[in-house]
């Protein structure tokens, strides 16, 4: 599958402003579901929508055939309306109060703080001890003192520390053994803490079959827990596997959320649909500007003047 963002996270053409016909609904005949009359006055099914009936007497003598079905679809309308409301946005910086950007922020393991990039260079550039620029804590010099230090994290519940342990375990860095099954463990625990970054490190292992068995359903099961809670790469992942599977609508509308929260790769699959003819210029419009809207609120100058400083502190993917 193409343009799945992944790694682990510590975090037919018609007119242009058309969508082409294999993007676009059907119309079709209204049929009674019950006795199969034919009609333009025919009411649907108030809970699922799915079916229409001539009669009430219809509708009645059809509901042994059609209760399971429509208890499914009023399920799958309950979860879509979740899915697709505008997920939170990140907190701001504790120490600038301009809003964390999607990516390039330091979670501290001492205090248990993420912190932007322009703070942490600015800090480190005027300290001459390497401190926490939140709570004054030396940064630890060793492996055993960085894994002691987030397992007082975890050991506190901290959803994000529990979330970098097991990114530690999955990939065997700072000492650790490579411990999939570990990480895993610690993913499923972060998770149910509300971490919107492990169910999205869970859905990518699935995905990959990284430690477990390749499961897409499970990885989009995933992803879709973590778009809802906020995480733009899953909601962008999520919109790749509708688009593949041929759902334009639900794949333009993740594409638009993910744009405005920042998400690039997002935003230029909306002006790649556009120009297939498959979004409308209302559609590329709307996520250009809410990507604006992203850049203006997450920018300044001393993220700016970080990240002249280092490549590492570049927080912005800029227009495209």
């Amino acid at each position: 599958m193409d343009d799945i963002t992944q790694g682990i996270s510590c975090n037919s053409i018609s007119d242009r402003d058309g969508i082409c016909g294999s993007c676009s609904d059907t119309t079709t005949m209204e049929i009674c579901a019950n006795c199969g009359k034919e009609g333009d006055s025919l009411k649907s099914c108030a809970a699922c929508k799915l079916v229409k009936y001539c009669s009430r007497d219809c509708q009645a003598s059809h509901r042994p055939q059609h209760k399971k079905e429509c208890r499914r679809r009023v399920a799958e309308l309950h979860y879509d309306e979740s899915l697709f409301k505008q997920p939170p946005t990140l907190d701001d910086c504790p120490i600038c109060f301009v809003q964390l950007p999607i990516s390039r922020n330091t979670y501290k393991s001492c205090c248990g703080k993420v912190i932007c990039k322009g703070c942490i260079h600015a800090v480190y550039n005027r300290d001459e001890e390497a401190l926490c620029p939140f709570c004054r804590a030396p940064t630890p010099e060793s492996n055993e003192e960085i894994f002691q230090q987030l397992m007082k994290r975890a050991d506190a519940g901290d959803a994000q520390g529990i979330n970098n342990l097991g990114f530690y375990y999955a990939d065997g860095i700072y000492g650790l053994p490579q411990d999939f099954d570990k990480a895993l463990e610690l993913w499923e625990r972060a998770a149910k803490l509300g971490s919107a970054t492990s169910h999205y490190n869970i859905g990518n292992a699935y995905y990959s079959g990284r430690g477990v068995e390749q499961d897409e359903k499970k990885a989009k099961q995933n992803w879709e827990l973590a778009a809802m809670k906020g995480d733009v790469n899953a909601r962008h992942n999520v919109a790749v596997v509708e688009e593949n599977s041929g759902n334009m609508k639900r794949a333009i509308k993740h594409y638009m959320i993910a744009s405005g929260y920042g998400q690039n790769k997002a935003l230029k699959n909306i002006q790649r649909l556009y120009s297939q003819g498959c979004a409308t210029k209302d559609d590329y419009t709307k996520a250009l500007r809410a990507y604006q809207k992203y850049l203006n609120e997450v920018k300044s100058s001393q993220r700016d003047e970080a990240a002249a400083f280092d490549d590492e502190y570049k927080y912005l993917e800029g227009l495209i």
